[in-house]
């Protein structure tokens, strides 16, 4: 008989005001999936609809979100409504939700919280640079919008954040 254990899965969803992006982690760690889905119409049932889709495709033990009521965090009420939403569908399929503070991400990964997201990218570039080092874009000008591939690195440090949280995998944070 041919038995396959299943390994523990996380999928981390990083919501935004173009679309978002997402990671699924693996065990210790693995990187197995990531992408960012932008989207133009129909932002919140589009976003919903596709996101659905990864939890089915995946069936991931736990879905971690960035914590957009958290103190300090300023989102869109789009984007609010978008979350509870994502939280609604994920305990009907009966899934772990866990949220995670950019307080929290910063201070896990970079052990700053007051680090910069591109910092963190940086960072998980180095983690996992064949998956994410060509992906990482270049530092965010002032008078530029922050690039669409930073809805990548938002997801996998969320996934990275809850495995080194959970002592799924101990990544050293970068001083």
């Amino acid at each position: 008989m041919n038995q396959t254990s299943k390994q523990f899965r996380i999928l981390a969803v990083s919501l935004s005001s173009r679309g978002f992006g997402y990671a699924v982690m693996e065990g210790k760690a693995a990187l197995i999936l990531y992408g960012k889905m932008i989207i133009s119409k129909d932002k919140n049932v589009r976003s919903l609809a596709h996101i659905e889709k990864l939890i089915v495709r995946n069936q991931p033990d736990v879905l971690v979100l960035h914590d957009v009521n958290a103190k300090g965090t300023r989102r869109d009420p789009r984007i609010k409504n978008l979350d509870r939403k994502v939280v609604a569908l994920a305990k009907k399929r009966k899934i772990k939700i866990v949220k995670i503070s950019g307080i929290e991400l910063r201070g896990t990964l970079l052990g700053n919280e007051n680090g910069t997201k591109h910092e963190m990218a940086e960072f998980l570039a180095k983690q996992f640079p064949d998956e994410l080092a060509s992906r990482l874009p270049p530092k965010r000008k002032l008078w530029k919008s922050e690039d669409t591939r930073m809805d990548i690195f938002d997801a996998v440090g969320l996934a990275v954040c809850y495995s080194h949280r959970n002592s799924l995998k101990d990544i050293p944070a970068a001083r």
